[in-house]
């Protein structure tokens, strides 16, 4: 249920109604999410592998249950954005349901790329203890040696906009319902 009144109408998106009561807030939130998806300098895994642990520590249902290789030129579509541009449409290897399963046990298992440990950790202590990096220079030695500073700023915005999205659609209990591109989980 969520924590704002949604009309029976919306009951299948309620998302879609609570960025509409605020129009010109929900358009930006809309247009940086978009955004993100369409023109991440990241690569499919690596967008993943942060967006997964920013949802993990989120506790957002929806943004567990996504997956960007079924989901997101969808989403993408419904949205207002271009599905062709999506991330996940540029070629590069999906990942697979076991790459999803193993994010919160990032530290441990070998299926992780260097890079990809390294946006998972930064969006680990992103969403959960920013001020870990404010003084941590073999951190910041280690994200310069595998990163551009344009990737960094994009791994940012991105990891950004899942905490500030998946939180919002979180806390309003808004995760209650599937997206229509993703199977039922009832």
């Amino acid at each position: 249920m969520p924590r704002v009144q949604v009309p029976d109408d919306f009951a299948a998106d309620p998302s879609s109604y609570v960025w509409g009561m605020v129009p010109e807030i929900g358009a930006a939130a809309g247009a940086f999410s978009r955004a993100v998806y369409e023109n991440s300098l990241l690569s499919h895994r690596e967008m993943e592998a942060g967006r997964m642990r920013t949802a993990q520590i989120n506790g957002c249902k929806l943004c567990l249950g996504m997956r960007a290789g079924r989901d997101l030129a969808g989403h993408l579509a419904r949205s207002g954005g271009n599905p062709e541009k999506a991330v996940s449409e540029r070629g590069d290897p999906a990942p697979d349901e076991e790459f999803y399963a193993q994010v919160a046990n990032w530290r441990a298992w070998a299926g992780f790329s260097a890079r990809e440990k390294l946006v998972i950790e930064y969006a680990d202590r992103l969403g959960s203890a920013p001020q870990s990096m404010d003084e941590d220079e073999s951190f910041w030695q280690q994200m310069h040696a595998h990163f551009s500073d344009a990737e960094i700023v994009d791994m940012t915005f991105g990891i950004g906009s899942w905490m500030a999205l998946g939180r919002l659609t979180h806390v309003l209990e808004l995760d209650g319902v599937c997206m229509p591109t993703m199977p039922s989980s009832t």
